[in-house]
């Protein structure tokens, strides 16, 4: 299979759901469409889809946001079938050189605890692990 990045599209976000849930990333409030959308219309360039050239179905996501200071990253999938295979990497790889057009200085992450294999992944691709930190949220809608 051959696959391409682009950007995500509206008509996207169901399938791009289904992969989170494929991988069980848990989704909340800021995962439904609307949300989704909004996400997509703020950064329409960080927010990318793998595609696969002929069936043109979805195997990879990642939500990219800037918010002026600091890059973010969110629920990056790989559909598990394909997994191992660096696509991971290749769409991290993407997603790092459309911050550094941006001119982003730091990105930031954060993995839930029931998800520790991911860390390895991306201790390889260079992050820190940072344990000094807590992180803190508050959820005006629900």
């Amino acid at each position: 299979m051959e696959f391409v990045i682009r950007e995500m599209k509206e008509k996207d976000i169901p399938k791009v759901q289904d992969l989170w849930r494929e991988v069980n990333i848990e989704l909340t409030y800021s995962d439904k469409h609307e949300e989704l959308v909004k996400m997509i219309k703020h950064n329409p360039e960080l927010c990318i889809v793998l595609k696969d050239t002929i069936e043109k179905d979805i195997f990879g996501a990642v939500l990219g946001g800037f918010d002026g200071r600091r890059g973010w990253i969110h629920h990056l999938a790989i559909q598990p079938s394909i997994q191992g295979n660096k696509y991971g990497t290749f769409m991290m790889d993407e997603l790092f050189r459309r911050f550094k057009e941006k001119n982003v200085v730091k990105l930031k992450l954060e993995v839930l605890k029931n998800n520790k294999d991911i860390i390895d992944f991306y201790k390889k691709l260079g992050w820190t692990h940072r344990t000094d930190l807590t992180t803190m949220s508050f959820t005006l809608k629900k």
